[in-house]
């Protein structure tokens, strides 16, 4: 019996990734994919009518706006996908027994814990971005009881844009870099994290609920700019300095390492982020040498 899988955001990092990863897994299993253009998940109509149409088992909801800087200034969009969306997504879920598999983010938290985050911690989002990523998760709680609500952080692959590419990109054109120490977080590969959502779809998982997962390991992010500067044996890495002030308009947890133990008990497959930051890494040299 085959199981539909509706993919969402899917010209986004992590949609393009679990295209890549998971669309031949599993004989078994069915995916769509859809971009916000053919369907646009804040249009509680559109959702609606595309769910009655179609026959979906699960929905991986990878779109979102994850421009933090500018959520501060466009809040109303950034709850308009983040939150309101993501509630559209979960009704329509309900009324057909779809279940929904759901993004979030380390920033739901506030940064001020000293060791690893658990998925039961206490939630203080301290800019609008985290905010509004919470206020998806209590959505789906409200509507649904079969979902899988999935905190990553620092995420990364070999699509544009994000910081290893960014990063990536200054140091092929030798640039001088300022990379802040004054935040430590995971780094986090959208291969990973697709392998572990195929994982679960694959499986037929009943574990429902919220789950922090995460490469293993912590950086800063001058750590992280290191680590891609080793994939550039010509580049001089003096040019990387470290500083402890970050300009910026949204505020951004100090420490946001998540604890992964609660996936660990029955997932395997985590690396530490050096070795899958390697890995990417490799793919994206040689995409660009292509």
């Amino acid at each position: 019996m085959s199981v539909n899988v509706l993919v969402t955001g899917a010209n986004g990092q992590l949609g393009k990734t679990i295209k890549d990863v998971c669309s031949n897994s599993y004989d078994h299993v069915i995916f769509t994919f859809v971009t916000r253009q053919q369907l646009d998940i804040s249009d509680q109509k559109a959702v609606a009518a595309y769910f009655k149409a179609n026959a979906f088992d699960y929905c991986i909801n990878c779109a979102a706006y994850t421009n933090v800087e500018q959520a501060e200034e466009s809040i109303e969009d950034a709850f308009r996908i983040n939150a309101d969306a993501v509630g559209f997504l979960a009704e329509e879920c309900k009324n057909v027994n779809c279940v929904l598999v759901h993004i979030s983010t380390d920033y739901v938290f506030d940064g001020t814990k000293e060791t690893p985050y658990l998925e039961n911690d206490l939630t203080h989002p301290i800019n609008q971005y985290g905010a509004s990523k919470l206020a998806g998760e209590e959505k789906i709680k409200v509507a649904l009881e079969e979902y899988f609500i999935i905190r990553t952080s620092w995420l990364y692959s070999k699509y544009p844009k994000n910081f290893v590419t960014t990063i990536a990109t200054k140091i092929a054109e030798d640039s001088d870099l300022t990379i802040t120490t004054s935040q430590k977080g995971t780094p986090t590969s959208c291969v990973e994290l697709a392998k572990f959502v195929c994982y679960l779809i694959g499986n037929v998982s009943k574990k429902y609920g919220i789950y922090h997962f995460s490469s293993n390991g912590s950086a800063t992010w001058y750590d992280f700019a290191l680590k891609i500067a080793n994939h550039f044996p010509n580049y001089d890495q003096h040019k990387i300095t470290k500083t402890e002030t970050f300009k910026s308009k949204a505020e951004r947890p100090s420490f946001s390492v998540m604890d992964n133990s609660k996936v660990q008990t029955f997932y395997k497959d985590q690396n530490d982020w050096i070795t899958d930051l390697d890995s990417v890494m490799k793919n994206y040299l040689n995409k660009s040498d292509s």
